[in-house]
């Protein structure tokens, strides 16, 4: 399924992006720009549209006569997550009645248990569904880049790590061009899934060479990778790179 057929686009849009500057929002930013729209990208740093989420300082005016926002913030890891993905979207979905897109990650009810920061990404989600707003959820599956930097890292190390936990990486472009056709459409009130086209354990995704080890993890969030709560077996987009492919280009 292309991303064009699957999703309609329209032109000369007004689009701010949340997170602009991140792994998913540049990319996002730059597809949008090239299809014509007017992209106003946000954060604490930009000069032209310096907003931050957590105090609401700057959203009237960045958010003025935008037909669609991208929230694509990535809260810190630490306790303050909530400040930034919870309570900065209730932030941007009060100051605009434009089609809010969340973007998200595949398998977060069912690992919640066993993650902070995934039950802070489902109290988003919720806050989202519950707003009143136009809004479309992306899921995605992990990106190439956040599965293959560690693994280099720990290859690096001369280890090898091992596991039958299964993920589905997909290309960080794919899920880009997704999230762009996504806020040129009208809104789903639901959720579009994107997913890579194979399914691997860990296992075979390690780099070759290097001493094997296992891959320490709680006893029910390996119950639940090795079950494929990360995977989805019918996505709504599947990308075509796959996880050798990207290796051998980056």
């Amino acid at each position: 399924m292309s991303h064009d057929r699957a999703l309609p686009r329209l032109g000369g849009m007004k689009i701010a992006i949340v997170g602009a500057t991140g792994m998913v929002g540049a990319p996002v930013s730059e597809i949008l720009g090239r299809r014509g729209h007017e992209v106003r990208p946000m954060s604490r740093s930009c000069a032209s549209c310096r907003v931050d989420v957590t105090s609401g300082d700057g959203l009237a005016r960045a958010l003025d006569g935008v037909d669609a926002v991208i929230n694509a913030t990535n809260g810190p890891a630490s306790g303050k997550a909530a400040r930034v993905l919870v309570d900065g979207t209730k932030r941007l979905l009060e100051a605009t009645s434009a089609h809010h897109v969340c973007v998200s990650i595949v398998g977060i009810g069912e690992l919640a248990p066993f993650s902070s920061y995934y039950r802070v990404k489902v109290a988003q989600e919720e806050a989202v569904r519950e707003s009143g707003r136009p809004f479309t959820i992306v899921r995605a599956t992990q990106l190439h880049d956040f599965v293959g930097g560690p693994l280099r890292r720990v290859a690096k190390a001369g280890l090898q790590l091992c596991s039958r936990a299964l993920l589905q990486p997909v290309d960080g472009s794919e899920v880009a061009a997704v999230i762009a056709s996504v806020a040129e459409g009208a809104p789903r009130q639901g959720t579009v899934t994107v997913a890579g086209p194979e399914i691997l354990t860990i296992t075979e995704m390690r780099l070759r060479g290097g001493f094997p080890v296992p891959l320490p993890m709680p006893p029910g969030l390996g119950r639940s990778l090795r079950a494929g709560a990360a995977t989805v077996a019918d996505p709504d987009v599947r990308g075509r790179i796959a996880y050798r492919e990207w290796l051998t280009k980056n």
